[in-house]
């Protein structure tokens, strides 16, 4: 059995491998205009304070990939919400990575049979997050690979990849840059 101090050392060590990987293969076009991240938990994590991300998210700099900020838990992001509320349906599945949406990206992760489902708004419950009812939404049924918001109204919309990894997701959106070009 490993310490707590000793996992949250391997989380973000995964983690900041997964950006590396990331830093070197990423096509820029996947990212989202407000920016993407990619977050991995410890194996019990009950809030944000056991979520690591990249603080500040990942833009796009120059025209190249660019952390804003080193990885680190508790960075208060979006993405700590998606990992827990999947967490909530499956436990193993302790990461996951925002990337920009688009009808092309969409159709490159179905044709590698990636199982996906898409946000409703119209089903949205009034009172609700509608990130965390979204999320939660797609996880009824068991968790899916990929979760799509097409946006709604002035939203931009964003795909969340979810996996057991960070590495295993960095991995997919590299497999998805070469396909992409």
């Amino acid at each position: 059995m490993i310490s707590a101090g000793q996992e949250r050392h391997e989380v973000i060590l995964r983690l900041t491998t997964a950006v590396e990987l990331l830093a070197g293969a990423m096509d820029i076009r996947l990212l989202p205009p407000s920016g993407g991240n990619i977050a991995f938990t410890l194996r019990h994590a009950r809030d944000g304070r056991d979520v690591a991300s990249v603080k500040g998210g990942i833009a796009v700099l120059d025209g190249k990939f660019h952390p804003s900020g080193p990885c680190a838990f508790d960075t208060g992001t979006d993405i700590s919400r998606i990992v827990l509320t999947v967490m909530k349906f499956d436990p193993v599945m302790r990461s996951a990575a925002v990337i920009g949406y688009s009808e092309r990206t969409l159709r490159l992760l179905e044709d590698v049979s990636i199982l996906c489902c898409g946000v409703d708004h119209t089903k949205i419950s009034p009172g609700i997050s509608t990130m965390d009812w979204g999320i939660a939404s797609c996880c009824t049924d068991g968790v899916p690979d990929v979760i799509y918001d097409k946006g709604a109204q002035k939203s931009t919309g964003l795909i969340y990849l979810i996996g057991e990894d960070a590495v295993t997701i960095a991995n997919t959106i590299i497999i998805l840059s070469h396909r992409i070009q």
